[in-house]
């Protein structure tokens, strides 16, 4: 049975396995064919991506190129204008306020919150304001020359006894010069034969005025704290002879403002106390008033 079979076994082996190892072949080289076949896509996918973002930036740059559209007179004539809110001034709260009559409290106040975070604890004690140093203060109804013969009824006999040259023996402190002017026309009536000087820094060099407080002997001084304590670090005017300090305190100027509501001033008129007029306060040679 072995001869019928006509070829060698052998021969039909090797022949099924070099067909299989053909086949093989012929499959691997197919396979790097397909991939060959789908490398060339996938370029083209790439090269597709930068066309789109060139899209992209050229409608970007057409919508930059396009003006916005403005708005005509008449639409903005139409829409109804925005309301800003008023912050409130001093102005405004005082114009709807009644007047009060300034205190020995106010001053205090004033002076002890001004210091608190300039001064040490034990400076602020020396800067202490006590009620032992104030006259009676103006209740709105006097003038000056009424408010001064009260606070200082032998007025006469006080000045005949002032022969200290750079000194005055009142002192009336305001906030501007026009104001100094109006209240030394108001002291008329009360000063007799004492003379005034005026002591504010508009047009008057504080070189003139130490000049002018050497020669002659004045009694009463009406100014701005800034020109006074000024003066007195310049020791052109003299603190000794002092008896009387007034501070225009009620009065208020166009904007309802009192000399204390002006930073500016109220820092002069702290510098002015502080000069040495609270020290003389505390020796009981010196009070204070308030019109």
């Amino acid at each position: 049975m072995g001869d019928d079979l006509g070829d060698e076994w052998w021969q039909h082996e090797y022949k099924s396995d070099a067909s299989e190892v053909e086949e093989e072949e012929t499959e691997q080289k197919k396979k790097p064919a397909e991939k060959t076949k789908t490398k060339p896509e996938k370029r083209k996918i790439v090269t597709e991506k930068p066309a789109k973002a060139k899209k992209k930036k050229n409608n970007e740059q057409n919508e930059q190129m396009i003006p916005p559209r403005k708005e005509t007179q008449d639409e903005k004539s139409a829409k109804p204008p925005k309301k800003r809110k008023k912050k409130k001034t001093i102005t405004d709260v005082l114009a709807t306020s009644e007047p009060k009559p300034g205190c020995p409290a106010d001053l205090q106040d004033l002076v002890t919150q001004y210091f608190k975070d300039k001064r040490s604890v034990i400076e602020q004690e020396e800067l202490k304001v006590q009620d032992s140093f104030f006259l009676s203060s103006n209740d709105l109804t006097h003038t000056l020359s009424s408010y001064l013969k009260q606070i200082a009824p032998k007025w006469a006999k006080i000045q005949k006894q002032h022969t200290e040259k750079s000194s005055v023996v009142l002192l009336v402190v305001c906030s501007s010069a026009l104001r100094t002017i109006e209240l030394i026309k108001q002291l008329t009536s009360f000063k007799g034969e004492a003379k005034a000087v005026k002591l504010f820094a508009k047009h008057i060099k504080i070189e003139e005025q130490v000049k002018l407080l050497q020669k002659g002997i004045y009694h009463i001084g009406v100014g701005t704290p800034g020109r006074i304590s000024a003066l007195v670090e310049r020791e052109g005017l003299s603190l000794q002879a002092l008896r009387y300090l007034v501070l225009d305190w009620n009065w208020r100027d166009q904007k309802l403002r009192r000399m204390v509501d002006i930073p500016e001033i109220k820092q002069d008129l702290m510098k002015l106390l502080e000069s040495g007029v609270l020290a003389r306060c505390k020796e009981d040679k010196v009070k204070i008033g308030l019109f």
